[in-house]
């Protein structure tokens, strides 16, 4: 939103746009298109437009994509809807780890939390199943989690 409070169309005719999340420079967003299952990369101009947008990652199986996280290192948490599933991915775009849901497949939601950020937390959303997993790497703090720039 422009501080004018106009809205703009970024893209359209995505196939089920779902998770969102900007790269850590904030230059790009990363877009869970459900439908592609595949994940997009969304450069970003300084105007706010979309330039040269394409696969990030391209999944197999299941549904698609829904519900990412970026962690500190620029590497997505990738929930995996029909699969059951929920990957980490390097910054990349490298499967590093697959993490299977204990009680169906699907895999809607996940975010980074715990007192060092490094466990994941995830839902299986047809069993209301929440469940959890220490990873190697941090979550991103959340921009209303930031600390305030002076």
């Amino acid at each position: 939103m422009k501080p004018s409070g106009q809205l703009d169309v970024v893209l359209k005719g995505v196939p089920s746009p779902n998770g969102l999340v900007m790269n850590l420079d904030e230059t790009a967003v990363y877009l869970a298109a459900t439908r592609d299952n595949a994940i997009w990369r969304v450069p970003l101009m300084d105007d706010g437009t979309a330039t040269k947008v394409g696969v990030y990652i391209q999944m197999s199986g299941g549904g698609g994509p829904d519900g990412i996280a970026l962690d500190a290192e620029g590497g997505l948490a990738v929930c995996h809807v029909g699969f059951g599933a929920v990957w980490l991915f390097s910054p990349r775009g490298e499967p590093l780890y697959r993490i299977d849901s204990p009680s169906g497949l699907y895999t809607t939601n996940c975010a980074y939390g715990g007192p060092d950020g490094r466990t994941l937390h995830m839902i299986e959303s047809r069993s209301g199943t929440l469940f959890t997993a220490r990873v190697p790497v941090a979550g991103r703090a959340m921009y209303s989690h930031a600390e305030a720039k002076a």
